[in-house]
């Protein structure tokens, strides 16, 4: 570029995809010559095993089932003897419980600190965007109000991942982005809180990864509150319902129906 169509310095300007290298337009839309080529189709070769090998299992449940006259449990356990009832009866059984119930009971909780590990990951501008909706979601309070609100938080998640991941492919390499034009008040921190695609500072496309295992537990989080409303699951992993914080501590056992090891005495 010439002196005043660009502000960059010019030991920054050769760090630039364009600038570094000859720049290959076919690797923009994937293409890309790899030898051998079975090291460069491994991952997907082992993806395709791990779904065969997952719907075989599902297969092989089902003609069981089918075969011998077998309903499908309520709910997708390891330990389908275990439930609400045996939390107490000792540590083993207590361990398979949360084996089997442990999102449903604390997935919220899980939720909340992934958020905030991605706003420490990241510290960007969508680090303060994650930091309003959890203001948001965390303003409901009762887990009746969250689980209204919760379908348009994945809803959110899901669209900024996607619109991420479209600024980590940006455009093909061959003219400058706007806000490394002459007349754009824009510097390289800049461009990297604002996470715009650049030639010189990348998107760091790591911070997708916090962001996916976010929408996944969110995801799993929806489902639970789903479940919260099903009769069957509620009697198999016992209910999430709030009990109020104003009640003492001394008679708080005949509101609850666990048993109170603190004051019991």
């Amino acid at each position: 570029p010439g002196e005043n169509e660009t502000k960059v310095d010019l030991e920054e300007l050769k760090t630039s995809v364009l600038y570094s290298g000859p720049v290959d337009p076919a690797e923009w839309v994937g293409l890309r010559k790899s030898y051998p080529l079975l090291v460069y189709l491994r991952n997907n070769l082992l993806m395709l095993a791990i779904l065969a090998f997952e719907v075989t299992i599902y297969r092989h449940q089902e003609y069981y089932r089918c075969r011998n006259n077998l309903t499908a449990p309520v709910t997708k356990t390891i330990f389908h003897d275990i439930t609400r009832a045996h939390l107490d009866d000792g540590v083993v059984n207590c361990v398979k419980y949360f084996i089997n119930y442990f999102f449903y009971k604390f997935g919220l909780e899980t939720c909340f600190l992934l958020s905030v590990n991605v706003i420490g990951q990241r510290m960007d501008f969508y680090a303060m965007i994650h930091a309003f909706w959890l203001i948001a979601v965390l303003y409901r309070r009762r887990r009746k109000a969250i689980a209204e609100i919760w379908p348009k938080y994945c809803c959110f998640l899901s669209c900024i991942i996607t619109f991420q991941y479209f600024l980590c492919i940006g455009i093909p390499p061959a003219p400058y982005y706007p806000w490394r034009s002459g007349n754009a008040n824009f510097n390289s921190n800049i461009i990297k809180w604002l996470y715009f695609p650049d030639f010189i500072v990348r998107p760091n496309p790591v911070f997708l990864v916090y962001d996916f295992m976010l929408l996944l537990c969110a995801s799993l989080q929806r489902q639970t509150f789903e479940d919260e409303n099903k009769a069957a699951v509620r009697i198999m992993a016992g209910d999430n319902v709030e009990i109020c914080m104003n009640l003492d501590a001394a008679s708080f056992s005949q509101h609850n129906p666990v048993p109170d090891f603190i004051h019991c005495r």
